[in-house]
């Protein structure tokens, strides 16, 4: 059985969704350490983690302005406990998120990631198809909204600091690299309240652009049909022909 675990988040003008974020992070999630690595936020994001402090007296804030690379590497750098996850700053934990995690947690397994689930999706075929879609761009490029991670297989990890995306796809590959297995799941998971951004045209193909612009050519050519896929739903709730 694995005891408490420090979560690390990334943050940055946060404010929007973080204190029913962390709500759901300290209700199903044993917290040693919330380590925050903060890009400077200039709205009340830090006065929300300093309200957490104060009820559980385990928040580390520390600052960095590089990439979503530089920032992982030093949330890391801060992990004390034997496993630790990562937690996106804009999603909502289900409940027992740990419970349901610490069944898979075997010899064999470095790391265990609960499927996203999108705040606007509705309708069950439309998530039915995400949920595919969903799990096989983890398979290609893994993901950190919420992912438990066994601490000693990334203590020497140095991911290159220019992976402002794709930086999830270093560290997957990463613990692969040690012989140890990813396990993707679909319980437990999170549901990820994306940016009202994103419902614009510029929003959503913004989804293609960001992964062409800073990601790896052989991770592009094997995401283009899944991106496409995230753009055309981002378009159709723009469009407004209905709620999926």
């Amino acid at each position: 059985m694995v005891g408490s675990v420090d979560v690390v988040m990334l943050t940055k003008n946060s404010e929007r969704l973080l204190q029913e974020c962390l709500e759901s992070v300290y209700r199903n999630v044993p917290v040693g350490q919330l380590i925050v690595v903060d890009g400077y936020s200039e709205d009340k994001t830090i006065a929300i983690l300093n309200q957490f402090n104060e009820k559980y007296h385990n928040v580390k804030i520390i600052f960095d302005k590089g990439t979503r690379a530089t920032a992982r590497q030093k949330g890391i750098s801060q992990v004390s406990t034997d496993w630790f996850m990562f937690v996106d700053s804009d999603v909502v934990l289900c409940n027992d998120w740990f419970k349901k995690a610490q069944k898979y947690l075997g010899e064999d397994v470095g790391a265990v990631w609960g499927i996203e689930v999108w705040s606007t999706i509705q309708k069950q075929k439309t998530l039915k198809l995400f949920l595919l879609i969903t799990r096989k761009i983890f398979e290609v490029r893994g993901g950190t909204h919420d992912t438990l991670i066994r601490t000693d297989l990334v203590q020497d990890i140095k991911i290159p600091q220019s992976l402002h995306v794709f930086e999830d796809a270093y560290i997957k590959d990463w613990i692969a690299s040690k012989g140890y297995r990813v396990v993707a799941c679909y319980d437990p998971f999170c549901v990820h309240y994306r940016p009202q951004s994103v419902w614009t045209v510029r929003g959503s193909l913004g989804l293609v652009a960001e992964a062409f612009r800073f990601g790896h050519p052989r991770l592009i050519g094997k995401l283009l049909v899944a991106y496409g896929f995230y753009a055309a739903y981002s378009i159709y709730q723009l469009i407004g022909q209905g709620r999926p």
